[in-house]
């Protein structure tokens, strides 16, 4: 059974018409012998000249001066000029285009032939410009089919890719319409565990009940139920169509699904007369709804590599102009139709293209998935370690992003001209998620650092001023005991109030000492702080327990405690400071794709300033790029707005922005981008879900 109209290439019209003769003399006896033939006519020139450019012409004629007269008409393609002369023309132009020159008493039978040999090179010139015409179309298709492979192999996104598939399929068709199904696994059925002759009982050999093809078609029946049809794409450059998404069954009910199921091509010449023993037909409520009128249609299946059927193209309505409208009934009966073989096979063949693309789309996406989770779960796990700064990198890469798209609006100033492409995009959103992962090589103690003391040196002192409250009171019973001994109960009980009041000083100013070691252990966000009271505590002196004199603080801890800003030493913030050497040696490991190969770069100058005074390289501005500039402005407001760190408290909206400005005063951050982002209020996406690219 044909599943299939098939419509054949046009005939190439032919020359060959009733040959004219054409005589400027007046050679009556040979006017009388060709008038004789039945497939010559003769003609005057004049009236010769009013008929169809490619209607075949002889001229025979030994007048050159009535010839020259004529010259431009004789030259054309279709004049073949037989000279019945005993003497070769003296104007040149004349004698190369003479086809045979002819003696005046040219016997009939050789004039006549000579006349079928002058037809017969018209023809053969003709044929050969016909030949070269189909050279020329069949290059020109193999170019235009180059170059949509070509760029079919450089789109990675989806539906970008989708779009050119089938805006290129009708293009080279004139296709007034199509439409695109991929095929995809159904994700609201439930997959079986096993296919039903799994439960068939054994032969004797082993083998299950059913024939080995048996088998093999119901499995392929089985796999086809677990799959559908998903609609993702439609144009119509006649209407404007209301288009949405949706699947469909793959079965041999529609056509897009019987070429899905099967692996044919479907070429109908008229879709509202496809005869009875088809299994498929067309839904025409669509056509009465819009008024359009779906006449021929072209499906081809998008098969891989493997042979595996991963959509299928349809086409609709190909039109011998591919720039007219079909708004009318009119319109379709003169413009559609049929798609022709060569058309088929060139979709055919783009289809194979396109389904290697689609494939190697999917294959993309998923490796841009598999990546996507590895830098989400690296992440996770490095801010694991710090839990404190849980959601910085992200937030951080929303607000990059965020800022790169505003930078990209803006129409003056510095970045005026600046654009991201899509991979450059990528390139900042994956360098700022990034750009804290060398914290792996730095010490978890050094990293989690809350205070200007670590826990054990607090808890220490906390001791210390404990055991010295401890021996001020001992101290005070050993003094009222003495006392009482030397003076007896009465004074004792006289000065008692005196010794409680003596012993009270003593431990409120031992608390005054160790509120004021609590306070400077805070660490703060600007370098403020006076510290001179730490020495004073530092003077005080307390005997262990070995009676050994000591002081309140040690000269290491009045050290720690005097930090001016945040609460790491000089020590520490050098490994702190050093994760951004471990974060670029560990993405240069990564071998990036040439499309974000940037990433190391970008992310290793976030704590660099424009100034010079940054770290750990000490880059200058013109070694910074724009998309590390945005990211440090990104870094910095999320450190001073988050409420995650417990070095310090986070700061209000408008404190941070001051912060800010601050910096840009200092010649730290870049004064356009700041504005960027004060004017586009990036801010604001600061908790919102990050991009993906």
């Amino acid at each position: 059974m044909s599943t299939s109209s098939m419509t054949k290439p046009a005939a190439t019209s032919t020359l060959r018409v009733l040959p004219l003769l054409v005589f400027f003399d007046e050679e009556i006896e040979i006017r009388r012998n060709l008038v004789d033939i039945p497939r010559y006519r003769p003609i005057a020139f004049e009236s010769a000249l009013k008929l169809p450019a490619d209607v075949e012409r002889i001229v025979i004629s030994g007048e050159e001066s009535l010839l020259l007269r004529f010259y431009e008409e004789i030259r054309k393609p279709s004049f073949r000029l037989i000279a019945l002369t005993g003497h070769r023309f003296h104007d040149p132009r004349l004698d190369a285009l003479v086809y045979a020159y002819l003696p005046a008493n040219t016997p009939h039978e050789l004039l006549e032939r000579t006349i079928d040999n002058a037809l017969d090179h018209i023809h053969l010139i003709h044929v050969r410009e016909q030949i070269n015409e189909r050279l020329r179309g069949v290059t020109r298709e193999i170019q235009e089919l180059n170059k949509i492979g070509a760029a079919l192999s450089a789109e990675h996104h989806l539906d970008r890719l989708l779009e050119l598939i089938l805006t290129k399929s009708r293009h080279i068709t004139n296709a007034d319409a199509g439409s695109l199904y991929l095929v995809e696994s159904a994700q609201q059925q439930e997959k079986p565990l096993a296919p039903h002759h799994a439960m068939l009982p054994l032969n004797a050999d082993g083998t299950s009940g059913l024939p080995a093809a048996a088998l093999v078609k119901e499995e392929e029946e089985e796999e086809l139920k677990q799959k559908r049809l998903h609609f993702k794409l439609a144009q119509n450059d006649s209407i404007t169509i209301p288009f949405r998404e949706s699947t469909i069954e793959i079965n041999h009910k529609s056509i897009a699904g019987y070429v899905a199921a099967t692996g044919e091509i479907v070429n109908i010449e008229d879709a509202y007369h496809i005869t009875p023993e088809i299994p498929y037909s067309i839904n025409r409520k669509f056509d009465e709804d819009s008024g359009y009128r779906t006449k021929s249609i072209l499906a081809v299946p998008l098969r891989d590599q493997k042979d595996h059927i991963v959509g299928v193209l349809q086409l609709i309505n190909a039109k011998r102009d591919g720039k007219v409208k079909l708004d009318s009934l009119t319109a379709v009966d003169e413009q559609v139709v049929s798609f022709n073989g060569r058309q088929q096979d060139i979709v055919a063949s783009l289809g194979s293209q396109a389904a290697v693309a689609v494939e190697n789309s999917r294959l993309y996406e998923s490796i841009q998935r598999l990546f996507e989770g590895f830098v989400r779960a690296s992440v996770i796990a490095i801010e694991a370690r710090d839990p404190t700064t849980s959601g910085h990198s992200f937030r951080v890469a929303n607000l990059t992003v965020a800022l790169a798209e505003a930078v990209q609006r803006i129409e003056t100033g510095p970045y005026a001209d600046l654009r991201f492409t899509r991979e450059e995009m990528r390139e900042i959103r994956y360098a700022s998620l990034l750009h804290d992962f060398g914290k792996v090589g730095v010490r978890e103690e050094v990293l989690v650092k809350a205070k200007k003391l670590y826990p054990a040196q607090l808890e220490l002192v906390k001791q210390r001023f404990e055991f010295v409250k401890r021996s001020m009171q001992a101290e005070k019973l050993q003094q009222r005991l003495d006392y009482v001994l030397e003076k007896g109960r009465e004074e004792y009980l006289a000065k008692l109030g005196t010794f409680d009041k003596q012993l009270k000083k003593q431990l409120e100013e031992a608390d005054r000492f160790f509120s004021v070691v609590l306070k400077s252990d805070e660490p703060t966000v600007l370098p403020e702080g006076n510290f001179e009271k730490l020495l004073d505590i530092a003077a005080r002196h307390y005997r262990d327990f070995e009676g050994e004199e000591k002081p309140l603080l040690t000269p290491d801890e009045v050290r720690l405690l005097s930090i001016r800003k945040g609460s790491l030493d000089e020590n520490e913030r050098l490994q702190i400071e050093s994760h951004v050497v471990h974060t670029f040696n560990f993405l240069q490991q990564i071998p990036w794709t040439s499309e974000i190969r940037n990433i190391p770069e970008i992310a290793r100058g976030h704590h660099e300033k424009l100034n010079g005074l940054g770290y750990p390289y000490k880059l200058s501005a013109p070694e910074i790029p724009v998309q590390t500039r945005m990211m440090t402005i990104s870094d910095i407001f999320d450190a001073l707005s988050a409420a995650d760190r417990p070095y310090k408290k986070s700061v209000d909206l408008e404190r941070a922005l001051e912060i800010l400005r601050y910096a840009v005063k200092d010649g730290e951050l870049d004064a356009a981008l700041f504005q960027v982002f004060l004017d586009a209020k990036v801010y604001q996406k600061w908790k919102v879900e990050p991009h993906r690219y």
